[in-house]
């Protein structure tokens, strides 16, 4: 059963701000999610992962998985940047473990390999693999269909077929996983009762 404590830790407002999420979204009592964080349906969020919308919006579409140790951030409006960064992610990406990604923005059916850091106002178009290990630089934006790796960061060769599959599977694959953690609390919560 999740205690009331853990309940609190994982999932905080701030300055009346409020986590919103749809549908049958998994966030992991050790994971963190606070302020302007929206989660679509379908959403998973693993151990120790950061979510903090303090300073700006961050807004995470359905079906995408936010793996351990990411740590997801924006950047403020201020006198060097007026408008700031939001964070926004799209439908259908899965981020890797220990993923940072700040003031930027993901499109869908991304894979953001393991490691890997994308900087302010970046641009990830739909259907792109960023390599395990990558860092994209701020303002960069990445074409559509295209595998991209190094630190910084190159555009290394198009996607192939199976690459392009991969996007639907490893989506549908952490919404299967983490329907069995839900189901797995609510039979721990029955057996409580």
């Amino acid at each position: 059963m999740r205690s009331a404590m853990s309940v609190k830790t994982a999932v905080r407002s701030w300055q009346g701000h409020v986590p919103q999420t749809g549908e049958r979204v998994f966030i992991d009592d050790s994971a963190v999610v606070i302020g302007q964080v929206i989660l679509g349906d379908d959403c998973s969020v693993w151990p120790l992962a950061v979510i903090r919308g303090d300073m700006h919006h961050i807004h995470i579409g359905a079906r995408t998985s936010i793996q351990d140790g990411a740590v997801l951030h924006i950047t403020h409006a201020g006198p060097f940047n007026p408008n700031g960064f939001p964070l926004i992610i799209g439908d259908d990406v899965t981020v890797g473990h220990s993923v940072n990604l700040h003031g930027c923005t993901i499109g869908n059916r991304v894979l953001v390999g393991m490691g890997s850091t994308v900087l302010d106002g970046v641009v990830v178009e739909d259907e792109v693999v960023i390599g395990a290990g990558s860092l994209v630089p701020p303002g960069k934006r990445l074409e559509s269909g295209y595998l991209y790796v190094g630190s910084p960061v190159r555009q290394a060769r198009p996607l192939k077929d199976s690459e392009r599959a991969f996007f639907s599977y490893s989506a549908q694959n952490y919404v299967n996983l983490k329907n069995t953690y839900l189901q797995d609390q609510n039979l721990q919560a029955a057996g409580d009762k």
